[in-house]
């Protein structure tokens, strides 16, 4: 099934240009692993740059120093900050597409994944930039993830089974940014757990009391 659901413009321009964290990155990163059509738009927006720095004069007032260090930046194809997806689609056995199954250090049968709930399980997964909270999550079959919203930016990249969130569903590949305006119960999908890429800058905030109790001990 092909991706539907892909990276906003904003996002894309981020990654390409290598101003968007290791964190946020990773997620990128991902999808373009599993998406022919973004990795076409991503090498379109570097062409594209590429094209306009060979064409522009340094700007007044910047030394040829800073403008040759900023051309440097902009025409790099693989920022040593943010995860790069060129190895991306070459291991089609495994659910976890590089670079994240580097990072998880393992395809997901390698893992130790922690218990976040009735049937769920997360695995954290560190990076060094210590903006936002990586991890892998997996919701059983069926299963709605506790009612919420956000307090900050979530990226969510579908590695395995499916969620059906309000009208839309989402499958391998697919793609989600949410942020403290959405108010959300993503569904698993019948007959496979969904397993996702989570990354988040903020705790959930659970409609549920209970959920909320509990929230410190899980982490979430």
């Amino acid at each position: 099934m092909s991706v539907r659901h892909h990276i906003s413009d904003e996002l894309l321009l981020d990654y390409a240009s290598g101003s968007l964290a290791e964190s946020w990155s990773m997620a990128v990163a991902t999808h373009l692993a599993l998406c022919p059509e973004c990795r076409k738009r991503l090498r379109a927006m570097e062409m594209t740059a590429g094209a306009l720095l060979r064409d522009v004069e340094p700007a007044q007032g910047i030394s040829e120093g800073q403008w040759s260090a900023m051309k440097a930046r902009l025409r790099a194809e693989a920022p040593a900050k943010r995860p790069s997806a060129t190895a991306s689609a070459a291991t089609k056995a495994s659910v976890l597409p590089e670079p994240l199954r580097s990072y998880a250090g393992g395809d997901i049968d390698r893992l130790k994944w922690k218990p976040l709930g009735p049937g769920a399980y997360h695995f954290p997964i560190p990076t060094r930039d210590g903006e936002a909270q990586v991890r892998l999550l997996r919701i059983p079959a069926g299963k709605p993830v506790p009612e919420h919203t956000h307090g900050g930016r979530e990226l969510t990249v579908v590695l395995a089974g499916c969620f059906r969130d309000g009208d839309d569903v989402f499958h391998r590949g697919d793609f989600e940014e949410a942020d403290e305006d959405l108010t959300h119960q993503p569904i698993a999908g019948e007959g496979e757990d969904c397993i996702c890429l989570a990354v988040t800058d903020a705790p959930l905030k659970f409609k549920s009391w209970i959920v909320r109790l509990v929230q410190p001990v899980l982490g979430i």
